[in-house]
This record gives C-alpha cells, structure tokens and sequence, in this order.
C-alpha cells in the first residue's frame, strides 16, 4: 500500500474491501485540496469566476439502460422488475465488483465520507471511493458533511465503487455494453464503470432511499423542491424538466429546504441532499438568479464551453452536450434553509407544462386526483426541447420521477394518499404553467407573473376563500378570482376563441391519461381510479 493522505477513521481500510496495493490514498481532502488535485493531474481548470470546470468524456448524461439491481432475496418480490429496474444476478455484482477492485491496484485513489438525510433518524452514511479528485469533490458537494470527529468516529452504511477508467466486457461481463451501475441492496454497495458522469452517484444514493425508506420506514421519498414560510409552513414543488420547479421555489421570502430529493415522514419534510445539481443551459443572472450567484470557489462546472481566448463561461453554448451542470453546496445559496428540514407540508404544487392549453392555471385537487395526478406525472415536450418534436407530445413519468423508482409506483401514491387522509388540512394544487387561449403554436405561454400569484395566493391562504367552478373533463375544481390575475384566464375555455376546438382538444388530452393510466389499474386503488377524467365510451 501507498502513502495514506487525509482523514479517515483509524478502522477504515480499503484492503478489507477487496483494493490492494494502491499507489497512494487520499481520504476527506477539503474541497480546495481537491480542486488543487483536479487542476495538477490536467483533469479541469478553473472560470473567472473560481468554479472548477471538468468534462465528464464519453457520458454526458445517465445511462438508464445501463442501470441495474441485483434480485436476490430481498429484492426478489419488492422491487418492480422491468425496464427501469433492470435485474442482475449476484454473481454478475460481484464479478465486477472484484474487477473494479483490482483495477484500483497501482492507482490514486480518492475517498469521501459523507451521508444522506438531513434527519437524523434516517442518516446513512456513504463512502464514496473513486479514482477521480473531481468525483469525490462532487459527493462533497451534493451529500451532506460530516464533521471531523463524526468522519473519525462513524460506520460506513453504503460503499460505492466509482471507476470511470474502467471497461467492462459487455455480454462477456453479463451487461449490454462497457458501462454500468449496478446496487446491490442486500450488500449496500453500489459499484460504477465506464462513466465518469457524476450523476450517476448522486442518483444511484437517491435510488436507494427510494426503495429502503418507503419499504422500510413508511417514508415517502419525492423528487421534489422544498421552501418553508415566515411561520413555518411548508411547500412541495413537483415536476419534471421545463415545468418551473427550480425558478418556482425560489422565492426570496421563502428559505430553501432543497431543491431536488426529499422525504417526508410522521411530522417533517427534510433532504436527503446537502447540495444542488443545476442544469446550466442559456443560464442567466436574470432568469436564475441564486444558481448564478453559486458558480464560485467550490462548484463545479460540467461540459461548459468558454467564451474563446477567455475563462468566462458561455451558457449558451452545447460543445459537449445540451445537459450541462453545475453542483454546489446548498449553502452557497444565500436564502437555503440551515438545518434542511422543516414541518409537514401545508401546500404540495404540482406543475405540469400543458402545451395543449386545456387545464386550469390552477386547480385544488382531493385526496383521490392528487394520487391519480401524482401517479401521471404528466407534462408535455414541445419543439425545442428534443430533436425531432414538432408538435406538441405528452410525456408521462410516474410520481414526476419514474426513472429512479425501485418500488411499483402506486406505492408511493398511496403513502401520499394515507398522509393526505391524515392531515385533511394539507391542500395540493395542480398547476399548469404551459399554455393558455390555445395550444402551442396558437395559443400563449402562461404568464410567470400570474403563476406566481397563483402560488402565493395558494400560501397565504386567500384560494380558501374563493368560489370554484368544476371542470366537465377532468373533474378539477378550479378558483374563479384570485387577486392579481385576470378572472377569464382561471377557466381554459374561456381563454380560447373556438370553444369546440378546446372541448375536442380536452377530450384528446384526458384520453392521453387514460391510455397512460391503463398499466396502473390492476394495481390501483378505486380511490385513484375515481379520479380520472371522464372519456365517453364511445370516444
């Protein structure tokens, strides 16, 4: 064994893992030594700024059909097998498992202890063990820090194994291709090849928690942002890419619990996270600007391109791919909340981006619709966003998340539910920030003005007050006043000159979420199934 660097506890010893003869061992560097580390091995350089840009090569994004769980007999009859969650045998796990391990052999090798779960009663502690400075950087930043003493003091609960460098042999190995990540649940050990796509770790821990604190510990985990009022009181934001999750939560009145992964148990909201990953594409001061302000000393850029002959970032530009990130601590936001956890939620938004113009701005949902909503998960892509995409397409994605489920997702729609019955007193929203007066291309974006509005008078309580109106389709109930938007724009048809062309452009979007909906219903409650819009037979 090498020369041992840093920090660790007296116990911790990498050859009990199965990595031998390493070439040396750097353990907790602080986040300047690593950056230090990066730059001297030519791995990244620094913008005008101080942030640290690296490219992540080959993978630019996660790999999902890259990513597997080992069935065993835990995971056996818990985990929802199929194209997500992609089974893989034991002895696959630990072939690579051994391979990685000698690979290390001769190396530099970068270890971070770090843990998840802003609460302590769920904190798990993770070990990140990589060949890369950056890598470990990363985790430093996305994972909650331990202290000195805690590092010298607590047990490792979950190892990953993160070697970029190394290839597998695809069929040979018992994989499609070179790359994986591969968890094994029974062993709490994650191993990673082939990619140097930080993702990876970050989503490969959020996997995790998803299966281990529902099925466990009655918990529900949510991709979702989290802020907290003067008084307390708690707000979820839901939605997938393009929706306005990120620049929705921002609110200056509001401290930031977290931005991306949290869960919610008897009495609290908290993070499982002690960072932020953003996506960096066309970012402004303007349009966001908390991320902005947080691309300094101790973030790091991934696969930004530079304005040429300087080091100032160009956001613009896409030299490696249109996915590009920054991560930084949480407390590199000015308005994050200290401790990353607060109470129950008193309002959970939904937002979906309709390009259809057919729903409400905004809509309260009962018990039922926010499980069947919650369920759908639905947005739409329009042109722009993907190659390829003219007109306007639905897009579906389980519990605004599916990708990082192990469990079925009704699962975790009826823990949202059973905590719903609970506190009759918790309000859910869908909000629709998409388009009004007509369907992309003849209608309008809705106003960010008006959704913000909508939001705060939704917090404040004054949407309690209001009459409603029900939608004939879906069955939404939706305000007809709210202070500082205009009456017409609350109810869709109203907005839309050809009412006939909204009724049939209804009826094709309830239809998309029954067809959607159809591989949920033999496991769906008739609680959720109540819920749907109401598509005539004959239709």
């Amino acid at each position: 064994m090498g020369k041992v660097i840093g920090i660790k506890n007296s116990s911790a010893n990498l050859e009990d893992l199965g990595i031998k003869n390493t070439l040396s061992q750097y353990w907790n560097l602080t986040q300047e030594e690593l950056v230090e580390e990066t730059i001297k091995r030519n791995q990244g350089q620094l913008n005008d700024t101080g942030a640290l840009a690296v490219c992540t090569g080959e993978f630019t994004g996660r790999s999902p059909k890259d990513k597997f769980f080992v069935k065993d007999s835990y995971t056996e009859n818990v985990l929802d097998w199929g194209d997500i969650n992609i089974p893989i045998s034991a002895e696959v796990f630990e072939k690579l498992y051994n391979k990685i391990a000698n690979y290390f052999e001769g190396k530099e090798v970068f270890v971070r202890d770090c843990y998840a779960c802003a609460k302590d009663e769920y904190r798990t502690n993770v070990r990140v063990v990589s060949e890369l400075p950056w890598a470990t950087m990363f985790a430093g930043n996305m994972f909650l820090r331990p202290t000195q003493a805690e590092i010298e003091s607590s047990q490792t609960d979950w190892l990953i194994l993160h070697a970029p460098g190394f290839k597998a042999n695809g069929a040979e190995d018992g994989i499609r291709q070179h790359n994986f990540s591969i968890i094994n649940l029974s062993k709490k050990i994650a191993i990673i090849g082939g990619s140097a796509y930080t993702g990876e770790i970050k989503k490969g821990i959020f996997s995790v928690l998803n299966m281990v604190l529902p099925h466990e510990h009655k918990v529900l985990s949510m991709h979702c942002s989290a802020n907290a009022g003067e008084q307390g009181d708690v707000a979820l934001f839901f939605g997938l890419s393009g929706t306005g999750k990120t620049t929705l939560s921002a609110d200056p009145e509001r401290p930031l619990i977290g931005d991306d992964e949290h869960g919610w148990d008897s009495n609290s909201v908290f993070n499982f996270e002690g960072g932020c990953y953003a996506k960096c594409i066309d970012l402004s001061a303007e349009k966001e600007p908390d991320i902005y302000g947080a691309i300094k000393h101790g973030a790091i850029l991934e696969n930004i391109g530079f304005i040429p002959g300087t080091r100032s970032v160009d956001y613009a530009a896409t030299p490696y791919t249109e996915n590009t990130r920054v991560s930084y601590p949480l407390h590199f936001i000015k308005n994050a909340l200290p401790k990353s956890v607060g109470g129950e939620p008193k309002n959970i938004f939904f937002l979906t981006y309709d390009a259809f113009g057919v729903l409400p701005p905004i809509s309260q949902l009962t018990v039922g619709q926010a499980m069947y909503y919650f369920l759908s998960g639905f947005t739409s892509k329009v042109a722009g966003t993907e190659v390829g995409v003219v007109e306007p397409q639905t897009t579906f994605s389980a519990c605004f998340g599916a990708v990082f489920l192990p469990l079925h997702p009704t699962k975790y729609a009826e823990l949202l539910g059973e905590k719903l019955e609970k506190n009759p007193d918790i309000k859910v929203w869908l909000l629709n920030t998409g388009y009004t007066g007509g369907a992309y291309g003849t209608g309008k974006r809705m106003s960010l003005t008006h959704t913000r509005a909508l939001i705060k008078s939704a917090l404040s309580g004054n949407l309690n007050n209001v009459t409603y109106e029900t939608h004939p389709v879906f069955g939404l109930k939706f305000p007809t006043a709210c202070d500082a938007v205009p009456a017409q724009v609350l109810n869709p048809r109203n907005t839309w000159e050809n009412k006939d062309a909204y009724d049939t452009k209804a009826l094709d979007l309830a239809k998309a979420f029954a067809k959607n909906f159809k591989k949920f219903e033999g496991k769906a409650s008739e609680e959720m199934k109540a819920a749907a819009p109401k598509v005539p037979t004959e239709a």
